[in-house]
Order: C-alpha cells, then structure tokens, then sequence
C-alpha cells in the first residue's frame, strides 16, 4: 500500500464541491479521503462521496464531492490510498 496527495482545496462555509481525477489504472484498488487543513475543535468538518467511471478498458475516473459542515471556510487535501 503507498498513499499520497492529490490535491489541496478550500471550500467556503456550508458550500459543496466536485473534484475529478483522471487516468487511474483500473486494476488497482484506490481509496479517496479529505482531511482538514484548517483546525477546528469540537465538530466533524468535512463530508465526502466518491464515483467512480471506467473511462477505457485500463483507465477509470474518480468523482469526489466534498462538503463544508461548518459555517467557516475549510482548507483540506484530497488524499489516496492504492491498496494493491
């Protein structure tokens, strides 16, 4: 397993955002997370949704919606994890 960055974001309070990211190897087993850059005690601050398309024989796509649960502005990084 090898896990790494794939991009940084921020999203304005309550708002909802779509990430894509392209040219995957389909035979690969990838998870995707966020994690918040911006500390904030006492509550959740992010929410996400992954989608997956199959963009060729070899290649997928991923689809990650994430959503602000606060009323600030939260920076975060779209992480992932190749399990095989």
């Amino acid at each position: 397993m090898y896990t790494g960055t794939q991009w940084t974001g921020t999203l304005g309070p309550n708002q909802t955002k779509k990430w894509f990211t392209f040219n995957w190897p389909a035979d690969r087993q990838i998870v995707w997370y966020v994690v918040p850059t911006t500390p904030q005690n006492g509550a959740p601050e992010l929410d996400w949704d992954t989608e997956v398309e199959r963009a060729s024989a070899t290649q997928c796509t991923y689809w990650i919606t994430v959503k602000n649960l606060t009323n600030a502005t939260v920076d975060f990084e779209g992480r992932y994890a190749v399990l095989n």
